[in-house]
């Protein structure tokens, strides 16, 4: 039984490609931009306007040197 709880505790925390990420979830303009870049969250720019996460991203300059610092041609 003591086994049972801890596997399923130990499932309950590990973490999954499955969740969901949102702009919400990111404090920066470069995490945003990474996670954006990598494909961890490819809906970032739903205006398909250059910038992923407004609420963190301001404008497209920005946007475009942190592309370009990580290498990301997106």
């Amino acid at each position: 039984m003591r086994i049972c709880a801890l596997l399923c505790l130990a499932m309950l925390l590990a973490p999954t490609s499955a969740q969901a990420v949102t702009c919400k979830e990111f404090s920066s303009c470069e995490e945003a931009v990474h996670a954006w870049c990598t494909g961890a969250h490819p809906r970032a720019d739903g205006d398909n306007d250059g910038i992923p996460c407004e609420n963190v991203c301001p404008t497209r300059a920005i946007v475009m040197a942190i592309q370009a610092s990580i290498g990301c041609s997106r």
